[in-house]
């Protein structure tokens, strides 16, 4: 009796590909037994997401599915030798004329050493958020640039060069120029504006001396506030907190993205507000919440 049909190996022509491993390429069963199984699943995860065959597969969907064998804990070596596979798999239906362009060709693995920065916890931020000494004279403008960083997630870059005209507070909102000089809007709370709208009524008035180029954050000169100022207005403020753990302005966007994925936001909403062209990269910032639902599941399932 001949075994069932297997419509995935035939739309994706896996025993073709097996016989140039096997036959031509010389590669042993091991790899060949390997490079199948990574191929496969590739099929898999493709399939999952209504794509038939590999002719429908673009660069960005292979990242993804990179990024997805990273996200189930996959080792390293592992996923090294499944791009290998996707890769000696394109170059083989290129050369058979079974697609037109090689998606695969410049694939690469998640950045090794690639790590972000540990996110606060609501105390953690509360007591960040309340660390400008009302006594000091620009208080109120590191009260507004921690609220926007944690409120909006917004870069250093974006915070340096916010404009006037960029804030909406009618609307509860805030225009960014990302990277690329792509433009998004992104929601704002009550906190965010109550703060930034007595800093823009009390303090930048005195300091705005005709050289602030209509930006909202100002030194002590009157110019716009660099990133290089950003940074120590935020690190001053962690170590009046009494926080022991590296906090930068980038902290303040990755806990911001990291609270609102425990809070159940949905991912791609989370992604269109950071600014990520590609929602592999927003993924990254998906580890600790994924730790955080473990946690969730481990202390109130009964089998947790």
């Amino acid at each position: 009796m001949s075994p069932p049909p297997d419509p995935l190996a035939r739309a994706w022509w896996l025993e073709g590909f097996r016989d140039f491993l096997a036959l031509e390429a010389g590669h042993s069963r091991h790899t060949v037994e390997g490079y199948l199984r990574d191929v496969r699943r590739l099929a898999e995860h493709a399939a999952g997401r209504g794509r038939a065959d590999p002719g429908a597969l673009t660069p960005a969907a292979l990242r993804e599915f990179v990024f997805a064998l990273k996200d189930v804990g996959l080792a390293p070596a592992s996923i090294r030798r499944a791009i290998s596979a996707i890769r000696t798999y394109y170059g083989f239906l290129v050369g058979e004329g079974r697609v037109a362009q090689d998606p695969a060709d410049r694939l690469q693995g998640p950045r090794p050493g690639r790590t972000l920065p540990e996110p606060l916890s609501g105390p953690e931020i509360d007591a960040l958020l309340a660390a400008p000494g009302v006594e000091q004279p620009l208080a109120w403008r590191d009260r507004a640039l921690l609220e926007l960083g944690y409120g909006a997630g917004l870069r250093v870059s974006e915070l340096c060069g916010l404009g006037l005209t960029d804030l909406r507070f009618g609307e509860g909102l805030v225009r960014v120029m990302g990277k690329g000089s792509k433009e998004r809007l992104v929601p704002v709370g009550r906190a965010v504006v109550g703060a930034v709208s007595i800093y823009l009524h009390t303090v930048r008035p005195s300091l705005d001396r005709g050289a602030s180029r209509d930006r909202v954050f100002l030194n002590a000169r009157g110019t716009p506030l660099s990133r290089v100022g950003a940074w120590g207005v935020v690190k001053r403020c962690a170590a009046a907190a009494g926080i022991t753990k590296s906090v930068t302005p980038h902290t303040l966007r990755h806990t911001f993205a990291t609270h609102l994925l425990e809070g159940g936001a949905d991912l791609r909403a989370v992604q269109e507000m950071l600014g990520h062209a590609d929602l592999a990269t927003t993924q990254l910032y998906t580890h600790v919440d994924r730790e955080f639902l473990r946690k969730v599941h481990k202390r109130y399932h009964p089998r947790g």
